[in-house]
């Protein structure tokens, strides 16, 4: 006969194991993920004008899903104790004490390992070089330039774009000039977006001397500036695919639209920097990405 105290410690342990595969869950970030998986996959699908082959499609895609996880994941276990003084990230898996140190690590090591291995067996070398690539550039070099320089910014945006170079060199087995295109795209897009939510959270960030915002600009006119200089150099650069023959007058006209918006949205924030008008901005930036890389698969496969 099952006691009630035996069935009170099955009940706790199952309650337990959710509680932590939740955790790992979350530590994988999965909206980011999910984000680098779309870039990859319409990048890879415009590779071949739509001439996809469905099992490469797939074998990539899984490949950058457990490489971005582990990446992600890695990041909050070399960022666990700043994490703990920032009310925002206060209550992630390692900081609230749901995961222990060693188990995220353990997590994303294995994960950038597997994904890294998967892609070498499926579609070839260079995808898999280039997403250990993304994950060294990640860890070592943007999150601990982050309490160091400014330029965290533009670094943290080279492995944000790499997904492009990825899903594409699985396709065709090579980069070419159109992904090169692709990844200047995904990079400028990344910069008034990361600028944005730097400014909107620089009183946390300002805990743990993150520099994401530059440190003499109170006021953001700086900042503003240079939400403007990257909104711009975007408008010119997403119109470059159509010159190239590499899309239509479709994806030129919205891709001139998405570009102005961007743009007018930046250029107010830069007179006036403010909560509501960084928000804006950051709201958008969420649109803009889905939005291009539809006009991408609409307008490329013709």
């Amino acid at each position: 006969m099952v006691t009630m105290k035996e069935t009170d410690i099955s009940s706790s342990k199952k309650g337990s194991l959710k509680s932590k595969v939740v955790s790992f869950y979350k530590l994988t970030k999965p909206g980011i993920t999910l984000y680098v998986m779309l870039t990859a996959g319409a990048s890879h699908y415009v590779a071949v004008q739509g001439n996809v082959i469905p099992q490469t499609l797939v074998a990539t895609l899984v490949g950058i899903l457990l490489g971005s996880a582990g990446s992600l994941s890695l990041n909050q276990y070399l960022e666990r104790d700043l994490d703990a003084l920032m009310i925002r990230t206060r209550s992630r898996p390692l900081p609230s004490g749901h995961l222990k140190p060693y188990e995220a690590l353990l997590f994303g090591v294995t994960l950038v390992l597997v994904g890294t291995v998967y892609l070498t067996l499926t579609v070839g070398r260079l995808p898999a070089s280039l997403m250990a690539l993304s994950a060294g550039i990640y860890l070592f070099v943007y999150t601990p330039l982050k309490t160091r320089s400014y330029l965290a910014t533009l670094v943290g945006a080279i492995p944000g774009a790499l997904p492009v170079l990825i899903g594409w060199s699985a396709a065709t087995g090579s980069i070419e000039f159109g992904s090169v295109l692709i990844f200047g795209i995904a990079f400028l897009w990344q910069l008034p977006h990361v600028l944005a939510l730097s400014w909107l959270l620089r009183e946390d960030y300002s805990r743990v001397g993150f520099l994401l915002t530059p440190p003499t600009d109170p006021q953001g006119k700086r900042i503003g500036r240079h939400m403007v200089y990257h909104s711009a150099s975007l408008l010119f650069v997403s119109g470059l695919p159509t010159l190239i023959g590499m899309t239509g007058g479709l994806y030129l006209l919205g891709a001139v639209i998405l570009g102005v918006v961007t743009l007018t949205l930046s250029v107010l924030a830069a007179m006036n920097m403010s909560e509501v008008s960084a928000r804006k901005i950051f709201l958008w930036s969420l649109l803009y990405q889905p939005f291009l890389l539809s006009l991408l698969l609409i307008d490329s496969i013709r």
